[in-house]
């Protein structure tokens, strides 16, 4: 069963990285601008690396243009 997470991206960061909040949710720094998809596609690649597993795994389900997402990793 796919695991379904809350991300806060945060784009253009100086420093890259991910972090789990209280709350459940996890936090996303990545240093991609927020044009053409990129950050998204940094924001995968830091989820996959992260959770261990292909960027074929992680896909965003809601949230494309917006600061806070749902993704899917599976």
């Amino acid at each position: 069963m796919p695991l379904r997470i809350t991300v806060d991206v945060t784009p253009r960061a100086h420093r890259p990285g991910v972090e789990r909040l209280a709350g459940g949710g996890y936090r996303v720094a990545v240093t991609a601008p927020p044009h053409e998809g990129q950050a998204n596609d940094s924001v995968i690649a830091a989820l996959a690396e992260h959770f261990g597993v292909s960027r074929g795994r992680v896909r965003i389900v809601r949230g494309h243009r917006a600061r806070r997402k749902i993704v899917e990793v599976s």
